[in-house]
């Protein structure tokens, strides 16, 4: 029995003090060292801009404004100081070749076992282990390199889609000329040329175009995803500088705010000097060309660059590609602490009970092992740390390090099967399960950016297009053979009225030339043809409309000043209108917009029929617009022109006088009728929205479109339900307005229990809801099926889907996209899908997985999505079941060798276990398993709910396969001892030489066989769970073993000149041979005289308990009886009644032989029998 002294217990306590200082004083240190630093770089900051400040530069932003002098001309007189811009490269990469090791390194080392291993692999090249480094330090540079190679690849292909956009080639007005440059050599300062259909290389304020009046038509579809023709203005004095010599000559300075990530916030003025005088105007939104989009309807423009590269507005609403960090990962790293903390346990507990074993002299310094002077006067407390690290090296493997480099691999080979899957083919990760909120874009996303007239109605008739001619419903195409297809009054006056109210640009595709003047839009009359005019409009319902009415003969060719007027003021919330002057001098006024801004203020016309086709339009998912006129008498139009000019003039409460006039103007209207345009979706979109909704799934619309068109298509996708009560946060411009309308919301949401509700956000009031009132605006939208908001900014995407990842239920998210509009959502959400559509490939090149249409997300969730998430938590729970499987055997090891640190398995086994011989099998399971059929999951979206909220890595899963782990492990050691019997010379150390010169082995065999059972068994657990068996299965199921079986015969049949050692030599065929099957299977069928002489009872051989036998001195004490006792319990075969050590001579034989080693192998203590039935005998043999 083990006693403490007084003296040992108290050095015991205060060795326990001293390791809760030593820990306190790493955290304060740690503490010390954080405090440090940010003061370290709190100096450099301040050294830095000082510099530069003596170098005659100003540190980038320190003011609220920059000054940009046009073409670089910087004043002469006086000291000018140059402030720094940005160039104008665009970096989406995230290395370089000089940061990408250490920034890899770091990453890469961010998860537990990787800056585990590393840690250990250290420790075994400081101290004495009882492993080499080559087994620690192998697998972790094969996991580092594969691992860097596959994200070194990923970033390069950035590189190189960043050098196409960079290296595109520009012009750019220097020296009075016009040179060809790169678009990353573009300054601040610059004049650009950009011609018919380019994209614009920076953020240019307009100078010029080659209209006389200095205007241009652009569209904006990769940055907020609208595809209408915007118009933008240069200033007065510029607009006529449309040559290089007079750009040359222009003196003007820009000055405007510092770069904003808002795409419709620009606040700026240009100072022009003209003969010594200097001309202030103010510059606005609709002066400023962004970067990414393209000018369309004008030959060329001039414009000088403000913002440039990563200071562009379109760059600054790109979110920081980050790491993203999975779920599966996540719960990665919580089961690696917890067998982090089992390792250490493990670790402690050994060393404990090393030193419990040490307490007597006898065990601490044997007399086979004396201590030199040194070790005696070392330090206890070093060396009971550098025995705990030794123990953390021997256990080590219970971390599985080749874990990550699998799961790479399997989403790396997995996303083949996605490529290769023909249901996603059109032309042409890891959370696509789990998945509970899908973000996405409208625009391109789920339309096809395409537009179709369909139908209308006229003084209540409903009417249909058919080959171009205007048609009442219920006719047939062959009916109008022959039949006369004049117009009507009525057809004729509601034609005009939609070709007339709208803003669309005309552009004429006249060859190189032909035609009038540049801007001239009636240069078509000497000749042109109309068919070939090219409508631009703000609007692509707009757009479908007025090219509708060309094809019924009714076509808009331009305006006039001379013969026809045009104001159009009306342009509020839900109403546009216009003021048209007709041939014979009278004045009417046209009106259109939804049927709740118009039906009101009708007094004539077929108002109820109309109201009923509008519903009946409205249900099949058509886009609605009714249309109205007014007809002025003289007085009337005099009346209205005077009060127009009063509150455009008025320089008090303008806005609202001028909607007091509006509505005096929009009212007694005559109905004309109403149109039904298709914003045509992609196919099956409603399909997919809807199993998305039936898979647990809520998905949100986020566009930048506007308000009703944005809810014209949620509507007509199936997004919205006519049924669902539609609650609305709009046009907020306080916070206690903005809060007062969530209480609103949320009080309505609470009193209906029943009726589904939808929310519809606009962008400003957004802003507001996430400002001050997060928690309020969360709850909303959580009680709500459907969420729609619109006139959002790119960075506005990014927020919402960040405010529901970061919420507290952390929920899973998926972004889905098709323009550059759509990259930062794309980055922040857990999965990012781009859609390879019509504006560009940017959103593609930044996510995680690209498809072609929308349709395919149903699939890739709800199939791959699925399976993967199976097969990936699988993974995960295996590694972590076959590590147990093959470290716990070498802890209990440790309880029969004296906790002296020796290893059960050979240095090589110990490497290729994780490498090779279970890695190929889990691997093609990952890849290859299907726990339901494809189809059925396709058809059943509700079982995507059985995964939902990572439940397979949850706790319970991972204690079981834990607890099955332990289980096995137990079975595997005990099981082989039990087989093994007590021939003490398989459990010896060394080898034991036989009377008939025949070797036998002793660790080195147990832990063979316990190495040998526990690959079969983990590869047959395996091959249990399987459900769907390929070929691929098979293979690398029954190869492995057959692998493990091959490599130890010839690694252990071959003197190999590299190893140091040669304890595996002879091992493995022995352990085959049948001298040994015979020993280990049949000793207890057809025992030999020798083992029957083991195996007689303790009262005819006066022996040892078969543990105790083991702790026994010389002089017969033993120190270890009730470890003993616990041992013989645990295995329940050996004698309970010997509980202490009989050294006893009968017949001048010592039946307790031999010593333990203290720091070594422990060697054997062999009872020698010497009658005279068996002629072989024992020999001790211990090894350092």
């Amino acid at each position: 029995m083990i006693r403490w002294t007084r003296r040992q217990l108290v050095r015991f306590i205060r060795f326990i003090r001293f390791i809760i200082r030593f820990i306190r004083f790493i955290i304060r240190f740690r503490r010390f060292i954080i405090r440090f630093r940010r003061f370290i770089i709190r100096v450099l900051w301040c050294i830095t801009f000082y510099m530069l400040s003596v170098l005659g530069f100003d540190p980038p932003h320190q003011s609220d404004t920059r000054t940009v002098y046009v073409a670089n001309r910087f004043p002469q007189h006086g000291h000018y100081v140059p402030q720094r811009f940005a160039d104008n490269r665009i970096i989406s990469s995230k290395y370089t070749v000089w940061n990408f090791v250490p920034k890899n390194l770091f990453e890469q080392f961010r998860r537990i076992a990787n800056f585990y291993f590393i840690i250990i692999f250290l420790v075994q090249l400081m101290i004495d282990t009882p492993t080499s480094p080559v087994t620690s330090g192998l697998p972790l540079f094969f996991v580092i390199t594969v691992t860097a190679i596959k994200q070194g690849y990923e970033d390069w292909l950035r590189h190189k889609a960043d050098n196409e956009v960079n290296g595109d080639p520009v012009f750019v007005v220097r020296s009075g000329s016009l040179v060809q440059t790169r678009s990353k050599n573009i300054r601040v300062g610059d004049i650009v040329r950009v011609a018919k259909d380019e994209t614009f290389p920076a953020d240019l304020v307009l100078l010029s175009s080659d209209r006389l009046e200095g205007t241009c038509h652009i569209t904006t579809t990769s940055l907020d995803g609208e595809t209408n023709l915007k118009t933008h203005f240069s200033v007065a004095e510029t607009s006529v500088c449309q040559s290089v010599s007079r750009l040359e000559s222009l003196q003007a300075v820009v000055e405007c705010q510092q770069p904003d990530p808002d795409l419709y916030r620009f606040v700026g003025r240009i100072t022009v000097t003209q003969q010594d005088e200097e001309i202030v105007r103010p510059l606005g939104p609709e002066n400023l060309l962004l970067r990414g989009a393209r000018l369309k309807n004008t030959k060329e423009i001039f414009g000088v660059a403000v913002y440039t590269g990563m200071e562009s507005k379109m760059a600054l609403n790109y979110k920081c590609k980050s790491q993203k960090r999975s779920a599966v990962e996540k719960s990665m790293n919580s089961f690696l602490i917890i067998y982090l903390c089992i390792l250490l346990f493990e670790a402690v507990l050994s060393t404990i009970l090393k030193y419990a074993w040490q307490a007597e002299r006898q065990w601490n310094e044997p007399f086979y092992n004396q201590k030199t002077e040194q070790e005696r006067n070392s330090s206890p407390i070093l060396k009971f740390i550098s025995d705990f690290l030794a123990f953390l090296v021997l256990y080590n493997y219970i971390i599985p390090i080749s874990l990550y480099v699998t799961v790479e691999m399997q989403k790396f080979l997995g996303s083949f099967f996605i490529g290769w899957d023909m249901d996603l083919y059109h032309e042409e990760s890891d959370q696509k399960a789990q998945v509970e909120y899908v973000f996405t874009d409208k625009t391109g996303t789920l339309t096809e950016n395409e537009m179709h007239f369909r139908e209308c109605s006229i003084n209540g008739v409903k009417y249909q297009e058919l080959n171009g001619r205007l048609v009442p419903e219920g006719l047939l195409d062959d009916s109008l053979d022959g039949s006369d297809t004049t117009l009507t009054g009525e057809e004729l006056l509601f034609l005009q009225a939609v070709s007339l109210c709208h803003t669309v640009q005309i552009s004429y595709n006249q060859p190189d030339g032909m035609g009038g003047g540049a801007g001239d839009p009636f240069s078509h009359a000497n000749g042109f043809s109309t068919s070939q005019m090219e409508y631009y409009a703000s609007s692509p319902d707009e757009k479908a409309l007025v090219e509708a009415t060309k094809r019924m003969g009714v076509a808009f060719t331009g305006c006039n000043g001379e013969t026809m007027e045009i104001k159009t003021f009306g342009k509020s919330e839900k109403r546009m209108s216009v003021i048209l002057e007709s041939p014979s001098g009278g004045k009417v006024l046209f009106t259109k917009g939804a049927e709740s801004a118009i039906l009101p203020f009708s007094t004539s016309g077929e108002i109820e029929k109309t109201r009923l086709h509008v519903d009946e339009f409205a249900l099949k998912g058509l886009r609605t617009l009714v249309v109205a006129c007014r007809h002025f008498s003289v007085e009337e139009f005099s009346e209205v022109e005077r009060q127009l000019s009063a509150a455009r003039t008025a320089l008090q409460q303008r806005e609202e006088r001028l909607q007091a006039v509006f509505s005096f103007i929009e009212r007694d209207l005559r109905l004309l009728g109403a149109t039904g345009v298709e914003d045509r979706l992609q196919d099956k979109v409603q399909e997919t929205i809807e199993a998305l909704r039936l898979a647990g799934i809520k998905v949100w619309v986020l566009t930048g479109d506007k308000h009703e068109t944005a809810v014209s298509v949620s509507l007509s996708c199936g997004h919205f339900h006519r049924t669902m009560n539609i609650l609305e946060l709009l046009q907020q411009h306080t916070d206690n307005e903005c809060a007062e309308q969530l209480r609103q919301l949320a009080r309505r949401i609470k009193e209906d229990h029943v009726i589904q509700h939808g929310l519809v956000v606009d962008g400003a009031s957004l802003s507001l809801a996430l400002r001050e009132h997060e928690k309020l605006f969360m709850d909303v939208c959580k009680n709500c099926s459907a969420v729609l908001c619109c006139r959002m900014a790119p960075l506005q995407k990014a927020k919402v889907v960040h405010l529901f990842k970061t919420s507290p239920e952390k929920p899973i998210t998926l972004a889905i996209g098709d323009g550059a509009n759509d990259v930062s959502m794309i980055q922040e959400a857990h999965v990012g899908i781009g859609i390879m559509g019509k504006e560009g490939r940017q959103a593609v090149r930044n996510s995680d997985y690209a498809i072609a249409r929308f349709k395919f997300l149903n699939k890739l969730l709800l199939v791959h999505g699925h399976l993967y998430y199976i097969r990936i938590a699988h993974l995960v729970q295996y590694f972590f079941y076959k590590n147990v499987c093959f470290i716990t055997p070498q802890f209990l090891y440790q309880f029969f060798c004296l906790f002296s640190q020796q290893t059960l398995y050979d240095s090589a086994y110990l490497t290729l276990y994780n490498l090779f011989f279970t890695s190929l099998p889990i691997l093609v399971y990952s890849l290859f398993e299907q726990l339901v059929h494809p189809h059925v999951l396709q058809t059943k979206p509700a079982l995507y709910r059985d995964i939902s909220r990572n439940s397979l890595l949850s706790f319970r899963t991972f204690l079981y396969w834990t607890l099955l782990g332990f289980g096995h492990a137990f079975i595997f050691f005990f099981g082989s001892y039990a087989l093994i019997g007590e021939d003490t010379s398989l459990m010896g150390n060394g080898q034991i030489l036989r009377a008939n010169r025949q070797l036998m082995f002793g660790n080195w065999t147990f832990g063979m066989l316990v190495y040998t059972v526990m690959v079969i068994t983990v590869t047959l657990q395996l091959a249990l769970e399987t459900h769907y068996w390929t070929w691929m299965n098979h293979f690398v199921t029954w190869g492995s073993i057959a692998f493990y079986f091959v490599f130890s015969l010839f690694y252990g049949g071959i003197i190999w000149p590299f190893v140091q050692t040669q304890d595996m030599y002879f091992v493995f065929v022995q352990l085959l041979s049948s001298d040994v099957l015979k020993k280990v299977l049949f000793r207890h069928l057809h025992p030999t005289g020798t083992q029957k002489s083991q195996s007689l009872p303790e009262q005819q051989t006066q022996g040892l308990s078969c543990v105790e036998s083991l702790c026994c001195l010389q002089q017969g004490q033993s120190v270890c009886a009730r470890l003993a006792r616990l041992l013989e319990q645990m295995t329940g075969r050996c004698p309970t009644g010997v509980t202490h050590c009989n050294a006893t001579d009968r017949g001048g034989d010592n039946r307790c032989g031999g010593g333990p080693r203290g720091q070594g192998t422990l060697a054997t203590a062999t009872v020698t029998d010497c009658s005279d039935d068996d002629d072989e005998f024992l020999t001790n043999s211990s090894s350092s």
